[in-house]
Formats: structure tokens, sequence, C-alpha cells
């Protein structure tokens, strides 16, 4: 297996180390893999700039935090005006269409998905955004099988909203699928 570098951006609030966790437990635990995550915050609780970090392998992992990742996900504008130029060449930029304004050039398979409008018209509520986001990533990747991410999912989601988390991944995976 090639070793996947991943660097999940956003605002405090969006979830995004929540789905850091549940990909790398999913990778772990249910997919015989190797996987380490770390995670950084901004000043602020709420709004300001995260990170988490994901690095997945089927070898050792010497070293937890990523320089060049092949995969990056920006969920504000800030986080891709931080994190953009530090992609791998030739890796995958996921952003969001309500978030984020795509105006450098990166040498990037960049991939920009209606997620948060997609969540708002199909379940109505924002505090899955981070779970359709895992989805779509995903869907394009194919990094992990969405039963891991699942089962993942029934350990991590109170009981209350695990339906609609399943559904946010299930909305995430499709809108991932049609842009591989």
């Amino acid at each position: 297996m090639e070793r996947h570098r991943l660097v999940f951006s956003g605002s405090g609030g969006q979830g995004i180390i929540t789905a850091a966790v549940i990909l790398a437990e999913a990778a772990v635990l249910h997919e015989n893999l190797i996987a380490v995550q770390t995670q950084s915050y901004g000043a602020e609780a709420r709004g300001g700039a995260t990170r988490s970090d994901v690095i997945i392998s089927d070898s050792a992992i010497y070293f937890p935090k990523v320089n060049q990742p092949n995969v990056l996900i920006c969920l504000s504008q800030e986080a891709y005006n931080k994190f953009s130029p530090i992609i791998r060449p030739g890796g995958l930029l996921i952003t969001d269409t309500r978030y984020v304004k795509m105006y450098m050039k990166v040498d990037a398979r960049q991939r920009e998905l209606p997620m948060y409008q997609a969540v708002m018209e199909k379940i109505g509520k924002p505090i899955v955004f981070n779970i359709c986001m895992l989805g779509a990533l995903i869907g394009i990747t194919d990094l992990v099988k969405s039963e891991s991410v699942k089962k993942v999912l029934k350990t991590r989601i109170p009981s209350d909203f695990l339906e609609i988390n399943e559904k946010a991944l299930d909305l995430g995976i499709k809108l991932g699928n049609a842009y591989k």
C-alpha cells in the first residue's frame, strides 16, 4: 500500500478533528493498517484555524506530522490560503464550494464539492458536514471501506445522531464518486 499523508483543515467547530480521528480508527481497527493522527488548534476554540494530520500505511510510521500531504482538505478560506502551498505535486485538493474560493494555481487534482449545500438540502443539519466531507474523501479515494467508517461511527457518535451521520457519510460518498 502507498503511504497516505492527509491534512484536514478548516475552522474550529467544523468537526475536522473528529473526522480525522474516525478515519484513523477505521484504518487501524477495521482495515488492518497502521495510522497516526495529530491535531493543532488556533488560539480560539471556535472559528480559529484547525488542522489534523493523518498518516495511513501498512508499514511503520516514524514521524506523526505531515509536511507534504498527498491529500489536503480545506473547509475554510483561511485553511486554503495557509495550507494549499504545501500539497505534494500531483496530490488531491478537496474544498467545499460554499466556504472556499480557489484562486491559487497548485500542482494538484482540485475537487470543489458542494458538500455543505448537499448536507443542508438532503439532511438539513450542518452538524454532519464533517462526516459528509469524510464520505466524499472515501468516495474519491477508496482509502478505507465505508463499512469500516460506519463501525467507528457507532462507537464515536451518540446514538441519537447515528442515523443522520450515516446518511451524511453516504451522501458524501455519492458526491465523491462523481468526482473520482
